[in-house]
């Protein structure tokens, strides 16, 4: 009995040997004489170190792409503001330096802008239409110009930061010589200096 447990053993052991040896065994494919053959590098698993470089460069490259979009959006953002800022002007009635309405939304708009802007100073300048005295109009272009400069201190800019000059009827935005160009010529103009 003992021959055949160590036969049965012997078997059981060996059989499965062979079977695993001979499963993982690389299997030899010849060529035909003058093929050449290339063989394939086994594909690993994981990332290598230069893969993960790759992958840190591009994700920096992307930051650095984004980052100077997001400059360039402030830069035109900021342009546009300063266009707006100093192409938006305030307009006064005949004969009048008291400021209107929209006139004043328009100041406190400029008042915000200039609250965020601590570094700008502005020259306001007066203006009229063709009407009246050469004298009368500079003296009425100040008033308009003073009053828009009141109404910007009142609302906490510093007086120090704005300038008044008045260009009277010496500066017209339409030449012509009717009331709608008349009307566009009575205004405040603002100036970064």
């Amino acid at each position: 009995m003992t021959k055949k447990f160590w036969v049965g053993l012997a078997l059981v052991l060996i059989i499965p040997g062979l079977m695993f040896a001979t499963s993982c065994a690389k299997k030899k494919i010849e060529s035909e004489p003058g093929v050449v053959t290339i063989e394939e590098e086994p594909v690993t698993e994981g990332v290598t170190a230069d893969d993960e470089r790759a992958r840190r460069r591009a994700l920096e490259q992307q930051r650095i792409r984004e980052e100077r979009l997001r400059e360039q959006a402030k830069a035109r953002r900021e342009r546009a503001e300063l266009e707006e800022f100093q192409n938006e002007h305030i307009y006064f009635e005949f004969d009048k330096s008291r400021l209107l309405p929209e006139s004043k939304e328009i100041l406190r708009n400029k008042a915000k802008w200039l609250n965020a802007h601590p570094d700008v100073s502005v020259i306001i300048e007066g203006h009229c239409d063709e009407r009246g005295t050469s004298e009368y109009n500079m003296a009425l272009g100040d008033r308009r110009a003073q009053s828009a400069k009141s109404y910007l201190v009142d609302l906490g800019i510093g007086s120090r930061r704005l300038m008044t000059i008045s260009y009277g009827e010496e500066r017209p935005l339409d030449p012509s010589h009717n009331e709608r160009a008349w009307a566009k010529n009575r205004r405040d103009q603002f100036v970064i200096e």
